[in-house]
């Protein structure tokens, strides 16, 4: 018996000021199947599910839901034909508890009165039922991230959503939670649900997915069952060349230490974890990995770094200069180049235009300014650039960055840090999550750069939940947890058991 289909978009169309986003896309999605949407950053697969949810218009095109032709003004007209999203970035509301965040802007049964008992059972009946079981009297700022996710799924569920698209879903989730949630949509599939799945990460497709679409540059390139293909053929379809996934080392001696941590103590903003490093060092020409679960004092110890926490006792050196009581702007300007943990709330000026935040931190610096006055015609230049080596998708250099999707405004931020680190202004290269967010070529441009510059005797620290990116790239693995370093292994010698034995602290190394 053929799968029902219950969505084809046909023909789809939309345009932007400058920007052709979605050039007659064609997509259907069958009954029970978890659909892969894959593709570069903007490839225009937000934008596509974005019309399916209603929240944008196509400009030409149909859309048929269970066989009927409709017409989507709104996420409420999407969500009464059983069409639910959950986008990439959550949208819960800290100090509310779960079934509050649940049943906000819905109509109360009992209104003008709240019917919270009513809506806590049936959220118990719908979390046991798809296998996303969670506390519905839980503040949503005491869970972490991947528990929040599990919310906001609920959430439409709860609307009565059956189709289930997932914009980017793995993104702000650790190893640990990729895992559990992988688990609940394969349950939610076998009971009834189907799911689109919109993603750039090549192995989740085939970690999950039963079939998956290609788009690349706002058009559908092929649609494919994931058992008849493999990563090289997807990677070609995405970037439309071949990936070459290995990157050159040279063997390096170890050199003069740069970086120096002694006897650092320091706690987190509820003082419940306490972050104490007896001894790390880094190294000239070393990338240095960070691994641990989310949550370990990763954060923390690299606030203290960059002189945004206060440092309880111990010191920082950088070349012998004592960091450790320095305000964040100094380090920054003299010291360190930094991808930051969020990109949104740290990495970006949200108003600026994207050429004015590639040159954010160079702008006083030749050729960029002279007397105190900004050469716009240098920051154009520059900026054409940084937005052509690390394909970021942009109507224009002079366009708000807050326009842009979530990955190209990372690459704005990876961009800038590396572009300073490659013109010798700092000594010490913090990367925090450098390629969260980024597709797989933007991935790889970003590993090859990393290890030009170690190649150039740059010193790295690589702070990553990603264990396959911190066995590509680091030279050495030092492995947080509950905030202190339990272990610090060659790359030769290490594997990724023992590594995640460390993770969980079931072992140390002394």
């Amino acid at each position: 018996m053929n799968p029902k289909v219950v969505v084809s978009m046909r023909g789809i169309t939309k345009r932007f000021p400058g920007v052709l986003a979605l050039d007659h896309v064609d997509f259907e999605v069958l009954e029970g199947e978890i659909h892969g949407l894959l593709g570069e950053n903007g490839a225009g697969k937000t934008t596509l599910m974005n019309i399916l949810y209603g929240l944008y218009q196509a400009d030409r095109g149909e859309i048929y839901v269970y066989g009927r032709r409709v017409k989507l003004r709104s996420p409420k007209d999407a969500l009464a034909l059983g069409v639910g999203m959950v986008h990439q970035h959550l949208t819960l509301i800290p100090n509310f508890t779960v079934v509050e965040n649940i049943i906000l802007g819905l109509k109360s049964p009992k209104h003008p009165f709240l019917d919270i008992e009513g809506a806590r059972r049936r959220i118990i009946e719908i979390s046991r039922k798809y296998g996303l079981e969670i506390d519905p009297d839980v503040k949503i700022r005491n869970l972490p991230v991947g528990v929040q996710q599990r919310v906001e799924i609920l959430k439409v569920l709860y609307r009565g959503a059956r189709i289930l698209i997932l914009d980017e879903p793995t993104a702000v989730l650790t190893p640990q939670e990729v895992e559990a949630l992988f688990k609940s949509l394969k349950d939610m599939v076998r009971k009834g649900l189907t799911i689109i799945f919109v993603t750039h990460h090549i192995p989740e497709v085939f970690r999950v997915c039963d079939r998956v679409t290609i788009l690349r540059r706002g058009r559908k390139v092929a649609t494919l069952h994931v058992g008849s293909t493999n990563p090289r053929e997807l990677a070609r379809l995405m970037v439309g060349r071949d990936i070459v996934f290995d990157v050159e080392r040279k063997a390096t001696a170890r050199r003069r230490c740069v970086l120096a941590i002694k006897g650092l103590h320091t706690v987190d903003d509820r003082k419940a974890l306490h972050v104490r490093i007896g001894s790390l060092e880094l190294y000239e020409g070393e990338i240095l990995g960070i691994a641990g679960v989310s949550g370990n004092g990763q954060k923390e110890f690299v606030e203290s770094l960059l002189g945004i926490r206060r440092v309880i006792s111990g010191k920082i050196l950088v070349d012998s200069t004592d960091l450790t009581s320095k305000h964040y702007r100094e380090v920054i300007e003299k010291y360190v180049c930094v991808v930051p943990e969020d990109r949104l709330k740290e990495g970006i000026l949200p108003t600026l235009t994207v050429a004015e935040n590639l040159v954010a931190g160079l702008h006083k610096s030749h050729p960029f300014s002279s007397r105190r006055l900004l050469n716009h015609r240098e920051i154009l230049k520059f900026a054409q650039k940084l937005i052509s080596e690390f394909s970021i998708k942009t109507p224009s250099e002079r366009v708000p960055v807050k326009v842009l999707s979530g990955g190209n405004i990372q690459k704005v931020v990876v961009a800038r840090a590396l572009a300073k680190a490659f013109a010798n202004m700092c000594r010490v290269i913090i990367a925090y999550h450098p390629t969260r967010g980024l597709d797989i070529a933007a991935t790889d441009y970003v590993h090859r750069k990393l290890i030009e510059l170690r190649n150039s005797g740059k010193a790295i620290l690589l702070v990553s939940e990603d264990l396959e990116e911190i066995f590509k790239l680091s030279d050495r693995i030092a492995v947080m947890f509950r905030g202190e370093v339990v272990g610090v292994i060659p790359r030769e010698k290490a594997n990724v058991k023992d590594v995640g034995l460390l993770m969980t602290g079931v072992r140390r190394i002394s």
